[in-house]
């Protein structure tokens, strides 16, 4: 008996199954874009959260640096409120300082060039962590 070979699909149909597949990402990709920002406005004043904090609040913890590019690219966020592992400043040269002042401004304490996360971390309600794909 011979077998039957498996009807080829169009160019077409091979882009637009690309295509859907892109749209998904993008719309997982916003998801996550979203519940970041929402979790960094949540943050209050006087308080503080790293990158990785951020991440496991919103729900998506092992994305620290997915933190790190909604923060660069957004305006109008507490930037200034969202550090390095263990309270470490990230950020060099004139960005560092404004970050530095700022806190203290809101009146963070720091501990040499590490903010007391002990006092100033923020406590935030864990949401339900979302699994993500391991490769």
């Amino acid at each position: 008996m011979k077998k039957r070979a498996r009807p080829r699909r169009s160019h077409a149909t091979q882009a637009n199954g690309a295509a859907a597949t892109n749209r998904a990402a993008a719309r997982k990709s916003r998801s996550v874009r979203e519940e970041i920002l929402s979790t960094i406005r949540q943050i209050p004043y006087g308080k503080v959260l790293s990158y990785g904090g951020v991440a496991k609040a919103a729900g998506y913890p092992r994305h620290a640096r997915q933190v790190v590019a909604v923060l660069q690219s957004s305006y109008g966020l507490p930037w200034h409120r969202v550090l390095g592992a263990n309270g470490e400043i990230k950020l060099r040269g004139h960005n560092g300082i404004e970050q530095r002042l700022r806190l203290q401004a809101e009146g963070v304490a720091f501990r040499g060039r590490r903010v007391d996360m002990k006092k100033h971390e923020f406590q935030y309600e864990a949401r339900g962590t979302r699994r993500t794909r391991r490769n």
